[in-house]
């Protein structure tokens, strides 16, 4: 009995110092983690996608799904081994046709086969795809937009002294050539307004090349969710969401919309804001609440806004964005502008009831608004299978009598065709239209959260690698090539080194807002009170009273 006494008490003494030595190592490895953050920014490496080089031998080519530990499956594992795959899988296993077709479904007209096929231009490779490997067997309907969207062949010529290599007319001259065959990646090469440059010069890169300006600011975005991210883990600030993995869904939604259309977004879209004008100053100034923030201080992080670019301000509850985004496409509607609503939200928020209330105002009011959703397999720490049984989220378009369209997220090319047609299906038809860009959220929800606690690591390091939308883009830079030389030889759009070169500048730039913004001061605590009613009113006047007077009687407890 003394002896089985002394055990215990041994033993909990030995389990006290065990919990000690774990939480030390527990707290020490969440300092060497967070240097670790710091440090990657001067590191390399983490972006490395392996090449595919197989071909597309068959529709019904046998593959196996590699297997992962907490059963979500990988996007993009099933597809790996073929150049034109005809099917995808994401999170969940849930397999999708993939099809080089642009086609809207509309209630009268839904897809055969019981699944939406995933809309795709460019593999994961950077080759544009081989149609007659799609998946999925369709008629192209008659595009909604029209000629005069895109810019005529040689219209908005090149800048001045620009590299012959980026031009962007050889280099589409060179696609259609190449896909003379195909003619449906054909017709998307000439019409891709990625691949035509601007009518005006763009003022942060000083250039009319769109296809550049597109690839620099997914780096941009980058960029910048590391190193803020960086910035929260040192308390910088407050708080924290990176849209890693989601950056083509940005810009290529961004690049086909007009100034005039209205956006309502979540708050991981912050690249529709920056294609549209947004300057890295500002996104500092909101993100360190300082006395130049746009919102004076009284929102947290990331939640952007800005009237100038028409872009509303981000609200931290899931879904009020949609009913405010049917009301103005309603009035846009009603005033005949030449304009829609634009809607961004996540998997997540469509299981709240305004994607319900929404979704049946605008169908029955039939209001112009393209509702975007990115389905990025997680809400939170809820994964897809846990959120629906059914096809996704487009395939509730039919429910609300509204038209959709399944696109691939990770392709900026798709993506710049695809809300390209809907904004003008939206606009011809005044008509409202959902939009499902499938996609994978690499980064956790927000610095808030751990996604290793409800997704292994290994998941997210499989789709870094193999479902990357900024590799994706970088192969296709890379690899494609014009014969722009005078010699007749070949040289590929970007080289590494001006690649690392984009990186290094706009990590650079982040840095330098970084700094100046930590040196402004706050905003003025009048703020606090003013822009609720166009004049403040009687008891707002009292308040601002009383805390002016508490503020002096405890001055040790305020700053100056």
């Amino acid at each position: 009995m003394m002896r089985s006494t002394l055990t215990r008490k041994i033993t909990a003494k030995l389990v006290t110092k065990a919990s000690g030595i774990s939480l030390l190592a527990e707290n020490g490895a969440k300092y060497l983690s967070t240097r670790a953050l710091i440090v990657a920014e001067h590191l390399q490496g983490l972006e490395d996608a392996s090449t595919m080089t197989s071909s597309c031998s068959s529709k019904r080519h046998s593959r196996k799904t590699e297997q992962l530990p907490k059963t979500h499956t990988v996007p993009s594992l099933k597809q790996s081994s073929l150049d034109s795959p005809p099917s995808v899988t994401y999170t969940g296993g849930a397999e999708m046709p993939i099809t080089s077709k642009l086609r809207i479904y509309t209630k009268e007209e839904l897809p055969t086969g019981g699944t939406w096929p995933v809309f795709r231009l460019m593999d994961e490779n950077g080759k544009f795809r081989d149609s007659s490997c799609d998946g999925y067997a369709t008629t192209v309907r008659t595009a909604e937009s029209s000629p005069s969207d895109t810019p005529a062949n040689g219209e908005n010529g090149p800048p001045s002294g620009e590299d012959p290599r980026h031009n962007l007319d050889l280099l589409r001259s060179d696609l259609e050539h190449e896909y003379i065959h195909d003619v449906h990646i054909q017709n998307e090469i000439s019409r891709n307004s990625l691949l035509h440059y601007n009518s005006r010069e763009y003022a942060d890169t000083k250039s009319t090349n769109t296809l550049l300006r597109a690839f620099t600011h997914m780096i941009r975005l980058r960029q910048m969710d590391k190193i803020l991210q960086n910035a929260q883990r040192q308390g910088r600030i407050s708080f924290y969401m990176t849209c890693r993995g989601e950056e083509a869904i940005h810009i290529g939604t961004a690049a086909s919309l007009k100034e005039q259309d209205t956006i309502f977004a979540q708050y991981r879209e912050a690249g529709l804001l920056m294609w549209r004008g947004f300057t890295m100053t500002q996104f500092m100034d909101q993100c360190f609440s300082n006395s130049s923030d746009l919102g004076r201080g009284r929102q947290m992080p990331v939640h952007y806004g800005s009237r100038a670019l028409n872009y509303h301000t981000i609200s931290s509850p899931l879904g009020t964005q949609l009913p405010h985004a049917v009301g103005a496409a309603y009035r846009l509607k009603l005033q005949h502008d030449d304009a829609v609503s634009v809607c961004l939200f996540g998997d997540g928020c469509a299981s709240v009831t305004d994607f319900h209330s929404a979704l049946n105002f605008a169908a029955t009011l039939r209001a112009p608004v393209v509702f975007i959703c990115r389905n990025n397999g997680y809400a939170i720490s809820t994964p897809v299978t846990d959120q629906y049984v059914g096809d996704g989220i487009v395939s509730r378009a039919y429910g609300y009598g509204m038209a959709g369209l399944r696109v691939d997220g990770n392709d900026i090319f798709a993506m710049t065709a695809a809300i390209r047609e809907a904004r003008a299906y939206a606009l011809k038809e005044q008509k409202p239209i959902l939009v499902e860009a499938m996609t994978y959220r690499q980064g956790h929800h927000s610095t808030s959260d751990d996604s290793t606690r409800y997704r292994d690591s290994q998941e997210v390091q499989q789709v870094s690698v193999h479902a990357d939308p900024v590799q994706r883009l970088q192969h296709f830079l890379t690899s494609s090539s014009s014969s722009a030389a005078a010699d007749g030889d070949t040289q590929s759009f970007l080289t590494r080194n001006e690649i690392t070169s984009i990186k290094d500048e706009e990590k650079m730039e982040v840095l330098k807002c970084i700094q100046s913004a930590e040196t402004k001061g706050k905003p003025d605590i009048k703020y606090l009170f003013e822009d609720v009613y166009h004049e403040m009113s009687p008891h707002l006047i009292e308040q601002q009273e009383q805390l002016h007077e508490h503020m002096e009687k405890y001055p040790d407890r305020y700053l100056p």
